[in-house]
């Protein structure tokens, strides 16, 4: 019996989807444990990108069961048309479970998102706008909705009914919006109890009986850990627990089921929207490594912030998670660098620290610098194959962080990996 988390050690958009893909194919099922539709995972297949938002990145495995979990909050009207996509662009795709206990993002959480951001002005967080930090409030207010509400009708009107009219307070009487009308809304999730019928069912039965049955399971999250509600760079993070505690929590599992936490590290750093970033690159250099890297987000499009690897904050995000080896992946966009920078140490106040704050401001990076490569290192497979220089890079970043790289990344393809 197997079961791993797979973790994103940074901002986000470390490439988990690459990492999850490659290695669901000896996975018996794949769960994702946290977030919204605010993720974005791409995986790309014979020269096809997928983007997932919702739905596991083993769904690309036909028959492969894929799990959305408890922690989840699920969009479900985007939900079904990333289903239905995926049917008519693949044919034949995993086999897809529900959480009953997922909360759903509801029309009033993405207006909600929308208006308090505008409202924010220079001060806004630089959400999705998706409806995630909503849902998740009304999750610990007790006012959410759940999936399995959709399967008792009646329940759920009247549930519907209970908030939509203090949320239609909020959006007329502060913001001076239209109402939503709760026929249209609720007609409009009960039209999608066929499709979530045979597919939802208690997440928690199901994964403990893979488990017991010694089935290996990847627990698949979203977002990283620099996002984490608690421990990342508040208040620029997301509304749920990217880190390995999380998975527990999101999947209905115990702490003692968990096997492997995988780490997966982008060869250099990225963060979208709002809040410091210490090893931020300066132009053209930035622009030049988010147009190689794709560097664009997978949900909102948005050009990603791109920055030198900040070995301060990986080591904190080893230790936090328990991280025993490293997914390093983008490597290839580096080549062509005369020299490459890591963040070895900050300085605080005029004091030189190695120990990461999530209080950024004013926080200025102290590095490394060593050569950089020019050789095409795609058609590498293994780490022979990688010139004295990079393999140098992969060298340094185990030395820093004291964890071992399995996995690296040499180009956007399935099959283009070097495994150690």
């Amino acid at each position: 019996m197997s079961v791993t988390v797979i973790v994103g050690m940074q901002w986000g958009d470390e490439g988990k989807g690459k990492v999850v893909d490659f290695l669901v194919k000896d996975a018996d099922a794949v769960l994702r444990y946290q977030g919204g539709s605010n993720a974005g995972h791409t995986v790309v297949l014979k020269g096809k990108k997928y983007i997932f938002h919702l739905l596991p990145s083993g769904m690309l495995y036909p028959g492969k069961l894929c799990i959305i979990g408890d922690g989840v909050v699920v969009d479900l009207p985007l939900l079904v048309e990333e289903y239905d996509t995926l049917k008519r662009e693949a044919v034949e795709v995993g086999d897809l479970r529900i959480s009953e206990l997922a909360h759903l993002v509801m029309p009033y959480h993405k207006i909600l998102d929308e208006l308090e951001e505008r409202r924010r002005g220079e001060q806004k967080i630089g959400t999705t706008r998706r409806g995630i930090g909503p849902a998740y409030a009304d999750k610990v207010s007790r006012v959410g909705i759940r999936v399995g509400d959709l399967l008792r009708p009646d329940l759920f009107e009247e549930k519907l009914k209970f908030v939509l009219d203090r949320k239609n307070e909020i959006i007329t009487k502060i913001y001076g919006e239209r109402p939503l009308d709760i026929l249209e809304v609720r007609n409009l999730y009960l039209s999608y109890t066929d499709f979530i019928k045979d597919k939802i069912c208690n997440t928690v039965y199901l994964v403990r009986s893979l488990i017991e049955e010694g089935k290996e399971v990847l627990l698949e999250g979203a977002q990283g850990t620099l996002l984490d509600i608690t421990y990342g760079t508040y208040p620029y993070v997301t509304s749920s627990h990217p880190i390995s505690g999380g998975a527990c929590v999101g999947a209905g599992i115990s702490p003692r089921d968990v096997n492997d936490v995988i780490g997966v590290l982008k060869a250099y750093n990225t963060r979208v929207g709002m809040g410091p970033f210490p090893t931020e690159m300066e132009e053209p250099l930035g622009s030049l490594i988010r147009e190689r890297g794709g560097e664009f987000g997978a949900t909102t499009g948005r050009p990603r912030r791109c920055g030198w690897l900040d070995a301060v904050m990986i080591k904190y995000s080893a230790k936090l998670n328990g991280v025993n080896k490293i997914a390093l992946t983008k490597l290839d966009v580096l080549t062509g660098l005369e020299k490459i920078k890591v963040c070895v140490a900050y300085k605080v106040d005029g004091k030189i620290t190695e120990e990461f704050t999530p209080f950024l401001e004013g926080v200025r990076p102290i590095y490394e610098e060593i050569d950089g490569w020019n050789e095409d290192i795609t058609s590498a497979r293994s780490l022979s194959d990688l010139p004295p220089e990079a393999r140098r890079y992969v060298k340094l970043i185990e030395e820093l962080v004291g964890c071992k790289i399995f996995f690296i990344g040499v180009g956007a393809g399935r099959e283009e990996v070097i495994l150690l």
